[in-house]
C-alpha cells in the first residue's frame, strides 16, 4: 500500500455539523488530496436520505429528523454506534459506487467475523445483517467521482428509537448490535478494527490524523 488514508477519530459530533463539513471537504479537495476516514458518534438523530419518505418516521418522539443528501431511506444514529464516513476519490481508487458498497459490506462482515459474528448481505437492500436483523446501514453520496457519508455499525446503543421508524424503509425490520451478539461493547475498540479492515480493503495505508474536521487548503 502506498497511498494513505487519514483516519480521524472525532468523538461525538452533531450530525448536521459533520454533514456540512463533509460537503465542504469534498467541494474543496483536489486530485492530490489524501482520502480520509472519519470515525465518530452522533447525538440522537433520525436522518432521511434523498428518496426517504417521511411516513417511515412513524413517531420521532422528540428526536430531531434531518433530511440529508445521502442515498437510502431513514435510519437512526445515536451514542454507542460507530459511524464511519469515507471521503474517497473513487476514480483514483478505481472504484465505482457498487464496488464501494460491496467493499464496505465485506469490511463490516470481516470485522464481525473476528468476534464470531456471521454477517451477511441482502440483495437489493444494502447493509449487513445477522440472522435477518440489520446491524450496519450504508448511505453514500458521490459528487464528481468523490464519495462522502458512509456506514453506521450498531455496537452498544439504545435500540429502542429504531422501533419508532421503518428502518431503511422496511416496516418491521429488526435491528441488532455487536454487544448483544457476544462482541465488544466498546465503540472505540470496534472503530479501530473497522478502520484497519477498511483501509486494507481499499488498498490504503491508515495514518492517524488530528481529531479535527478538516477542509483542504
Amino acid at each position: 500500500m502506498s497511498a494513505t488514508l487519514q483516519v480521524r477519530r472525532l468523538g461525538r459530533v452533531p450530525y448536521e455539523a459533520a454533514w456540512r463539513r463533509m460537503q465542504a471537504f469534498t467541494a474543496a479537495r483536489t486530485g492530490t488530496t489524501d482520502d480520509e476516514l472519519w470515525l465518530l458518534e452522533h447525538p440522537p438523530v433520525y436522518t432521511l436520505g434523498l428518496a426517504g419518505r417521511e411516513a417511515h418516521v412513524r413517531d420521532a418522539g422528540g428526536i430531531p429528523v434531518v433530511r440529508t443528501d445521502r442515498g437510502g431511506q431513514v435510519t437512526y444514529h445515536g451514542p454507542g454506534q460507530v459511524v464511519a464516513y469515507l471521503l474517497l476519490d473513487l476514480a483514483r481508487l478505481g472504484l465505482g459506487v457498487r464496488g464501494l458498497v460491496r467493499c464496505l459490506e465485506e469490511a463490516v462482515m470481516e470485522a464481525l467475523a473476528l468476534w464470531d459474528i456471521r454477517g451477511a448481505r441482502r440483495e437489493g437492500a444494502p447493509g449487513v445483517y445477522v440472522d435477518g436483523r440489520k446491524i450496519a446501514s450504508l448511505g453514500l453520496r458521490v459528487r464528481r467521482g468523490r464519495s462522502y457519508h458512509g456506514l453506521a455499525l450498531n455496537v452498544a446503543m439504545d435500540l429502542a428509537p429504531f422501533r419508532r421508524i421503518d428502518p431503511c424503509g422496511h416496516p418491521g425490520l429488526e435491528v441488532t448490535q455487536v454487544a448483544d451478539l457476544g462482541g465488544p461493547a466498546d465503540p472505540d475498540r470496534v472503530a479501530a478494527v473497522l478502520a484497519d479492515v477498511l483501509a486494507r480493503r481499499l488498498g490504503l495505508e491508515p495514518v492517524p490524523a488530528a481529531p479535527r474536521l478538516e477542509i483542504p487548503a
